[in-house]
């Protein structure tokens, strides 16, 4: 089994648009969620939305990087997913060290091309309109991949893995097993999603979870979780084809666990999450005391919260008030299918720069969660205990929990 290390990172996010933008937005505690106004799909003038925040991606004019030709035949999530992934592409020097047959592209995609799916689906039912002819290669997930593998000219592998909210993280995992067994000489792993339409926000509206100011988890006051968009894609490759061509190591992936809860499809329990996160520390080899921090999940809302937290004590047992801890939705909202990828790559970061981000909007903690939540500022890292947890805990009780180490020679 070959050790695993990540040399490629980039991104589309709403705390930047490249990893270093996203790395200064990071451990500044800069959020991307923000007040939208009246959505242009808005009936008679009203949004009919009871939230006002919601973390967009700013500024990305897919003509500066895509011909008018594939910005034509694609959808924004899938312009996101090219970028992000040319980025990751170039810091690794991917394809001039691979042939395009041993690298592999697997992705976390949930919800597919949903403003496509949207604009065309309300010209049929309110006009009977012609729909456009390239609705269905818009709108499906795995559009992501198949563009990245024709960008780039990748022949080996390429699927796409939705499973809610741990669809990033789940594609990291395969990503890792893939190469790790020799079936990928390397791979292209991450998640894209562009979600924030009228229909998806009315529907996640109706739920009731989503926080009418900001995302604030463990927080006291936490109110619900906020939505988001974007993309993050991770190289990955052996260690030993890392140091033969003299890469630059970034982390190194050693564990990866995954367990379903079997209870209800939005009604997460802990054990579910605790069994995730143990198989990960035992697919790692690693003890709950090497571990320095962990990248939560957190939602921002009062089940999510609560049962994460309830998930730490039973796998850290006395040591799980000790382990610093912060979620990074506060700065980049939810961005379901890509979430997982987007704080996979704050966790790379923390790692390499020895810094643990905070989790921004908090003052107090909610007293019952009891963990170490950092606030304020970053905080250093303590450099004996090197491995990092990355949680998913989706919908429909899957979970998905990614065991990173820091990289030294």
């Amino acid at each position: 089994m070959k050790r695993v290390v990540i040399t490629g990172m980039g991104c589309i996010t709403p705390i930047g648009a490249t990893v270093s933008e996203f790395e200064s937005s990071l451990f500044a505690g800069r959020t991307g969620i923000a007040e939208f106004g009246l959505l242009p799909e808005a009936v008679e003038g009203q949004n009919g939305i009871r939230f006002n925040h919601m973390a967009s991606v700013h500024g990305f004019d897919p003509d500066q990087h895509l011909t008018t030709g594939v910005v034509t035949a694609t959808n924004r999530t899938t312009q996101f997913a090219i970028v992000a992934a040319r980025q990751a592409a170039a810091q690794s020097d991917l394809m001039k060290h691979y042939a395009p047959e041993d690298i592999a592209v697997i992705l976390g995609c949930s919800c597919g091309g949903r403003s496509s799916e949207e604009v065309e689906t309300a010209k049929l039912y309110y006009r009977n309109a012609r729909v456009h002819p390239l609705t269905v290669t818009r709108t499906m997930a795995s559009a992501g991949g198949s563009h990245i593998s024709i960008d780039l000219g990748i022949t080996g592998p390429v699927l796409n893995l939705s499973t809610a909210c741990a669809s990033s993280t789940h594609a990291l995992g395969m990503a890792f097993h893939m190469v790790r067994s020799g079936s990928s000489e390397a791979a292209i792993a991450g998640g894209h999603e562009a979600p924030l339409t009228f229909g998806f926000l009315r529907a996640w509206d109706s739920m009731r979870v989503v926080s009418p100011t900001r995302c604030r988890p463990f927080s006291a006051d936490r109110d619900g979780m906020s939505l988001g968009e974007g993309a993050a894609m991770l190289v990955l490759e052996s260690l030993d084809a890392a140091l033969a061509r003299k890469a630059t190591i970034l982390a190194e992936i050693v564990g990866f666990g995954m367990s379903a809860d079997a209870h209800h499809i939005t009604q997460p329990q802990s054990d579910g999450a605790a069994l995730a996160m143990r198989k990960a520390l035992k697919d790692a080899g690693a003890s709950t005391d090497q571990v320095g921090y962990i990248n939560a999940h957190g939602t921002g809302t009062q089940a999510n919260d609560a049962v994460e937290a309830a998930a730490i004590h039973k796998v850290f047992g006395e040591r799980a008030s000790r382990v610093p801890i912060s979620s990074t939705k506060s700065l980049t909202g939810h961005s379901i299918g890509a979430t997982g990828a987007l704080e996979a790559m704050a966790t790379v970061l923390a790692l390499q720069t020895g810094k643990l981000p905070y989790n921004a909007g908090v003052t107090t903690v909610d007293p019952a969660i009891d963990l170490d939540i950092i606030l304020n500022e970053p905080r250093p890292a303590d450099e004996s205990r090197d491995i990092a947890l990355s949680n998913s805990l989706a919908f429909g009780g899957l979970n998905a929990v990614v065991a990173l180490r820091r990289y030294q020679q």
